[in-house]
């Protein structure tokens, strides 16, 4: 060994990242998954180039805030920010991207108030997530947002309840199609299915798709169909099944209205946005609810299994003696 290497102070161990800088990196994070989320859903736009019946941005805010906490709020403010940075003017901008902001918030307050759990596993959460963090949570930036469009002169008077109706629409579909996706792939009970499985799965999904794509651009009232689906992918799949297959039908329902076609074609914007509004309401509140009371009987069932289980044991443990070992010697008869 040289007299240098002798001479070397060893090198301390590189310090851990504060904190702060892990926060800052889940806040920019959460910032590109909403602009990247809102870009897609742009592309849909009916009002001003800024109100869509589709809103992705909405659900990433809300998953965000559930996941990882309210304090990741400001991610939700910057990635609003940038996104209608270049769209209205700032006075407009920052009331949107205030409303933007406190439509999460309230959504997760008040799932937080209901004891709302992530693994939507019971029927009460589900309920919770249609009603409270959709369609009542995004009721707020729906009316700051078209409120600040009226006040800065981009809607008119006539429009306003047009306006807030695709807002609110889009808004809480971002919720009803995201959210509960991404909590049935968070944390899901993976197995090794079999090849059948699979083939059941990508026959169900190529189905309802089809079944849907036609019910939407034919002036044949058929979107009624989409429940048989649901209730398979419910009965077959619990939330892994029902999420995809919920995504896909709203989606393709949201695009339909968007462009006027189908069942929606000759409807007036309003009239359109509140018939999407309850079938998109209707079809997820369905999925849900059955996915969750199929999960419910599936955890109740394997509870009493494993209670059969353990008594099995227990008896087993404990086996009475014999008969003949409690009954008294036979006395030996005489001659």
């Amino acid at each position: 060994m040289s007299p240098a290497s002798e001479d070397a102070v060893p090198v301390p161990p590189s310090p851990s990242p504060r904190p702060w800088g892990s926060y800052i990196v889940r806040v920019l994070v959460v910032a590109a998954c909403y602009y990247l989320g809102a870009r897609l859903g742009l592309l849909q736009a009916l009002v001003n180039d800024q109100v869509t019946p589709l809103w992705p941005p909405t659900g990433v805010a809300v998953l965000a805030l559930l996941v990882g906490g309210l304090r990741l709020w400001p991610g939700v403010s910057l990635g609003a920010l940038v996104v209608n940075a270049s769209l209205s003017d700032l006075p407009s901008v920052l009331a949107i991207c205030a409303g933007n902001t406190l439509a999460p918030v309230a959504a997760c307050l008040l799932l937080r108030r209901a004891g709302f759990r992530l693994e939507l596993d019971r029927t009460r959460d589900a309920m919770a997530l249609v009603l409270l963090g959709a369609l009542a949570g995004m009721a707020v930036s729906a009316t700051i947002g078209s409120a600040a469009l009226l006040a800065s002169g981009v809607v008119g008077g006539d429009r306003f309840w047009s306006t807030w109706a695709v807002w609110w629409t889009g808004d809480a579909l971002g919720v009803l199609v995201l959210v509960p996706l991404a909590l049935a792939l968070r944390s899901p009970r993976w197995r090794r299915p079999a090849v059948r499985r699979w083939v059941e799965a990508a026959a169900l999904v190529g189905s309802l798709t089809v079944v849907m794509l036609i019910a939407t651009t034919t002036d044949v009232r058929l979107m009624y169909l989409v429940y048989p689906f649901l209730i398979w992918a419910a009965l077959r799949f619990q939330h892994l099944g029902t999420a995809p297959c919920a995504l896909i039908a709203t989606t393709l329902a949201a695009r339909g209205a968007a462009m006027s076609t189908g069942p929606f074609a000759g409807m007036d914007l309003l009239v359109r946005m509140v018939g999407l509004q309850a079938y998109n309401g209707t079809a997820v509140l369905t999925a849900l609810l059955l996915s969750t009371v199929i999960a419910e009987r599936n955890a109740a069932r394997a509870a009493i299994e494993r209670t059969v289980e353990q008594l099995t044991e227990v008896v087993g443990r404990y086996q009475p003696a014999p008969l003949g070992d409690l009954l008294p010697p036979r006395r030996p008869e005489g001659p």
